[in-house]
Order: C-alpha cells, then sequence, then structure tokens
C-alpha cells in the first residue's frame, strides 16, 4: 500500500502563478492546500500589476488633462488630491480580490497562512503549524527587489516598487535607481505628478532591453516633455541619510558624483525568492532562478515551479499563469505538454506605453539572422493628426519568409495594437496578408497595416 499524503496538489504562493495552478487543481478534483506567506493574490493583485494600472491611470490623466489647454480645456487651476489617488489604488485592488482567500476557499481549497520550507522531498514544514504532505507541488513563491549591491541600505531607507506608488506625499525629488520598465513606470508617475526626477541607469540607454529606438525616444519624451533628468552609465555605489535629506553617490563618466534628494527609489530588478529549503527537496537552482524542463518539472519530477522564481527578466502576469496552467494539465492528465513561449508581450505601461513581442533587432544580430526591419512613426496616421501625438512608432521584423518575428509598438493603446501581430505570429500570417487586411481609418491600429505593407513590397 502506498505512503497516504495529505494532500494530492500543494501549491506554494497565491499569486498569479499559484492561484491559477490551485483553482485549476481544484477544478479537476485534486485535494488542494495554497500557502501564502504575506498576503492572498500575491504581489500582482496587492502590490503590483492591479495598483500600478490604477496609480499610472490618475498620473497619465491628470498629465493629459493638464495638456489639454491646447485644445480648449482650462486647466490652470487643475488640482489632484493624493489621498484619494492612493486610496483608489486599495479599490481597485480590493475589487480585484486582493488580500482574500475567498475564492480559494469557496473552490474547496485549504488556504495556510505561513512560510513553507521543505524538510523532505514531500513535506513541507509551515511555521508553528505543522508539517504537511503531498502527492505533487507548484513552486510559485515569485520575486523579492534585488538591491544591487549599494552600500549604506542597512541605514537609508529606501523606497521600492512595492511602497513607491502609496507614499504620504509626493516628494518635491527623488531618485529613482534602474531605468528598466520598473523604473520608467515609476519616473513617469512621480514626473506627471509635479516631482523633480532623477533617473539613473547602469546602461547606456534606458529600457535597455528593448531596441535602440525605444530607449532613445523615450528619453527624449521623458526629459523634454515631463523634464526628468536621465543618467544614463551612472552606477548608483552609496546611499546615506541626514536629518533633511538623502544623499546619493554614483559613478559616471569615471567621476564620482553625488546629489541630494528627498527620496530614493530602487527599482534594481528583481531576485527568484528561492528561500524554501529548497536543497532538502532536491530541487536545483541558482541566484538566477530554479531550473526547470519545458513541462516546468524541477529535477525532482514531482516538483513543479512557475512565475517569476524561474528567473529572467521578461517574466509577466500571463505568463506566470499560462506556466503554472501547463504545469497543473501535467500533473492532472499525467502529460508531458512543453511551454510555447511564442507570442508573449512585453508591457511598459507608461505613456506612451510600449509593447513588445518576439526578437529584437539586437537579438536577430546575436543570433546571426537574416531579417528585414521596418519603422513607421505615429505621425503617418490619422489618429495622430487628429490628438495632436507623434511621440511614438511602430517596428516590425520579419524574417525571409515574410513572416513576422518581432515587433515593437511605442503608441496610445500600444497593448491591443499588439494583439493583431501576436495573433499574426501564433498562426504564420504573412506580412502580405497583414497589409491586404482593413483597418479602421482613423485608428492607431492602421499603423500595423502601413508596416506591414512595407515589409511586402
Amino acid at each position: 500500500m502506498g505512503k497516504k499524503f495529505d494532500f494530492d496538489y500543494v501549491v506554494i504562493g497565491s499569486g498569479a502563478a499559484g492561484s491559477t495552478a490551485a483553482l485549476m487543481a481544484a477544478g479537476a478534483g485534486l485535494k488542494v492546500a495554497l500557502i501564502e506567506e504575506k498576503e492572498w493574490g500575491g504581489s500582482n493583485l496587492n502590490t503590483r500589476d492591479i495598483p500600478y494600472a490604477a496609480g499610472l491611470h490618475f498620473s497619465h490623466l491628470y498629465a493629459e488633462a493638464v495638456r489639454g489647454a491646447r485644445f480648449g480645456l482650462s486647466s490652470a487651476n487643475l488640482r489632484y488630491n493624493y489621498p484619494t489617488a492612493v486610496h483608489w489604488q486599495t479599490v481597485a485592488a480590493k475589487r480585484a480580490g486582493a488580500g482574500s482567500a475567498k475564492e480559494f476557499e469557496d473552490a474547496g481549497i485549504k488556504c495556510i497562512k505561513g512560510y513553507a520550507h521543505f524538510i523532505n522531498p514531500f513535506e513541507l514544514a509551515i511555521g508553528e503549524k505543522g508539517n504537511i504532505s503531498a502527492k505533487k507541488f507548484l513552486i510559485a513563491t515569485g520575486s523579492q527587489t534585488a538591491a544591487g549591491g549599494i552600500a549604506g541600505l542597512e541605514n537609508t531607507k529606501c523606497l521600492t516598487p512595492t511602497s513607491a506608488l502609496v507614499v504620504n506625499r509626493i516628494p518635491k525629488v527623488v531618485l529613482i535607481v534602474g531605468a528598466g520598465a520598473t523604473g520608467c513606470e515609476i519616473a513617469q508617475y512621480y514626473a506627471e505628478l509635479g516631482s523633480k526626477v532623477l533617473l539613473a541607469e547602469l546602461a547606456n540607454r534606458i529600457l535597455p532591453q528593448e531596441d535602440a529606438e525605444v530607449g532613445e525616444l523615450m528619453e527624449h519624451y521623458l526629459t523634454k516633455q515631463l523634464k526628468v533628468k536621465v543618467l544614463t552609465e551612472s552606477r548608483v555605489t552609496t546611499v546615506a541619510k541626514d536629518r533633511v535629506s538623502k544623499k546619493v553617490i554614483f559613478m559616471r563618466g569615471g567621476q564620482e558624483k553625488q546629489v541630494r534628494v528627498e527620496e530614493i527609489i530602487l527599482a534594481t530588478g528583481s531576485a527568484p525568492a528561492t528561500d524554501l529549503g529548497l536543497e532538502n527537496a532536491g530541487v536545483k537552482y541558482t541566484k538566477m532562478g530554479i531550473k526547470v524542463e519545458p513541462t516546468l518539472q524541477t529535477s525532482a519530477k514531482h516538483i513543479y515551479a512557475a512565475g517569476d522564481v524561474l528567473g529572467g527578466n521578461k517574466s509577466s502576469t500571463e505568463k506566470a499563469s499560462y506556466e503554472a496552467a501547463v504545469a497543473t494539465a501535467n500533473i492532472v492528465n499525467r502529460a508531458k505538454n512543453a511551454v510555447d513561449y511564442r507570442g508573449f508581450v512585453r508591457m511598459v505601461n507608461t505613456f506612451p506605453p510600449v509593447a513588445s513581442v518576439g526578437l529584437t533587432e539586437d537579438d536577430c544580430l546575436k543570433r546571426d539572422l537574416k531579417y528585414k526591419s521596418t519603422i513607421v512613426l505615429l505621425n503617418t496616421t490619422s489618429a495622430s493628426n487628429t490628438s495632436d501625438f507623434r511621440a511614438g512608432f511602430i517596428k516590425l521584423i520579419a524574417n525571409r519568409e515574410r513572416r513576422i518575428i518581432g515587433a515593437t509598438v511605442v503608441a496610445p493603446q500600444a497593448d491591443l495594437i499588439i494583439q493583431e501581430i501576436v495573433l499574426a505570429m501564433r498562426n504564420r500570417i504573412s506580412v502580405v496578408e497583414l497589409a491586404s487586411t482593413p483597418h479602421v481609418a482613423m485608428s492607431w491600429s492602421e499603423l500595423v497595416r502601413i508596416a506591414a505593407r512595407r515589409l511586402s513590397r
């Protein structure tokens, strides 16, 4: 007779990956436990995706209203109530289910609050709540802020992406360390609400994971429209606090420089949250994340992993949910389905937003791929002229078969425009077919037709 387990499936972490896995497994009839150390729903509901979408919607709306004078709006005396704006983030998150285990409990899932630690491959210790065992596990513990080796952090209170949008008041001067997607979003949020913003980035351009044109355009927009001071090729080495301000020391151009600011925000990236006794379970991992097979199995075949805990710099909520669904389907059906990452979009929720999919031009060059690319500026569309907005473009990259292998959209509604391109990529639709597809003449999506037509020549 086989060993008796407390559960069929234990999921560690209730964020995008964990919640998807637990609900899916419970729906398939498995006896499921869901363990959460912090807040139910994870960071995507409580501190990141939903609050950021709500907060950035507010700041972008305010900034656009201020700029509306050119259309005849009287915005000279426009003001905002910041506590109300912060409260709106909380309301939006609660509507989405943040902090609540009710949906899980209603699905028959055993919800356990606490820190989980493997004591052997089939058993977890959960603080004072004792031990539980399971046939299968999914690790979906996400990630945590990586400090980036800056001296003085232990004595200097700095904001992180978790706390940056919920301060008591908007600081007059703020320095943001890191100009990836999160750093640029935070920089624009503060600048739109009136802060003087300094944005420091180690690379030679902001948004270094995207094509060079993206960083160049966004830097121009942030500096010209919002007066953000961008400090590329700058390494922050030390932070310190005195009675009235915080000092930041950084290296730039071989010289040591320093500035004093009211707040420092660390947008230095994240590290996989792997501190849960993986050694005791036989799960292999590095500081870059847990190693998995294409089936999402770890080195311990009954333990799977999904989401940010896998590492990589191109994670997203939808990707985490997808990985969890693949892993859980493999467990439920005893299958070996492999992940297929074609078509997952990378978003930067600035204004204009940036949506990218597939390969960048840098990727093509590194892989020695033969390709053809084109860039179409926003001002070629009627929508750009009627809205008086020109800061953006679409870039399409096609292979020798004239099928799209990569795309970037920097434009209003970029998240919607990119979906047509995703569909084309996943279904091997050629640029000729895309160019011949009717598009609404006064819409931003007309960019796709114009760019596809150029590539089909």
